[in-house]
């Protein structure tokens, strides 16, 4: 059975660790961070947490109930370090590319991390205030209601789809990153015409484009779908 997790007033008065540190939720998700940018999701464990904060791994479930809990803080973190700053303009368009570049780049700053959260859903403040802020902007461009909740759908895991696929090519190891990139490069441009036609005439541009996230060009074609759909 799972701890009482302690109201977050309690935890403040608890005594510092070893190492002199208060712990607080935002330090434990935090040193999460770290440990998974340096060691992967493998790494990231109760007891491996508790050595990066210097207290005993019971200490965290003051705080979380479980390691699940961790990741979900975690992918709720990403999430508002994507609004921070972000403020509406008025203008839809401008508006929802804003918020959808600003939440693919948050995830994929922090790769290891967003393979584990952008399937994820946490219900934590920061999930809920970008939710509210992306239906404000569709209310704003005056999309009915039912319309609206298909294209927030359509727009969210859209955005979380491909971060959680360019996350997962940058957590490769460079050596296999870099080897895939050849492969754009050397495997593809060798392709015959005679067998090959169509990719052959596009190698080069295959090459340039394959080694870059497509999110920009795929949110831009969703912006377009939903322009026509209010004109209609």
């Amino acid at each position: 059975m799972p701890k009482p997790v302690v109201p977050e007033e309690k935890r403040r008065r608890r005594r510092p660790t070893r190492g002199g540190t208060v712990l607080s939720e935002q330090l434990i998700v935090e040193a999460a961070l770290r440990l998974l940018r340096e060691h992967g999701s493998a790494g990231l464990t109760a007891r491996r947490l508790g050595l990066a904060l210097d207290c005993d791994p019971s200490s965290l479930y003051r705080y979380f109930r479980g390691m699940d809990e961790v990741i979900l803080a975690i992918g709720d973190q990403l999430i508002g370090q994507a609004l921070r700053g972000w403020s509406p303009t008025g203008a839809w368009r401008d508006d929802l590319r804003a918020l959808g570049l600003r939440i693919h780049a948050a995830y994929t700053a922090h790769p290891q991390a967003a393979v584990l959260t952008t399937s994820r859903v946490t219900g934590r403040p920061n999930e809920l205030a970008a939710d509210e802020a992306v239906l404000t902007v569709l209310h704003g461009a005056g999309l009915p209601v039912p319309e609206a909740v298909r294209v927030y759908h359509a727009f969210i895991d859209q955005t979380l789809a491909f971060a959680a696929l360019d996350a997962a090519s940058l957590a490769l190891p460079n050596a296999a990153l870099l080897a895939e990139e050849e492969v754009w490069r050397s495997t593809y441009a060798r392709l015959p015409a005679s067998t090959h036609p169509h990719v052959a005439e596009v190698a080069p541009l295959l090459a340039a484009e394959m080694v870059r996230s497509a999110y920009p060009a795929a949110l831009d074609l969703l912006l377009d779908g939903i322009a026509c759909r209010r004109s209609l």
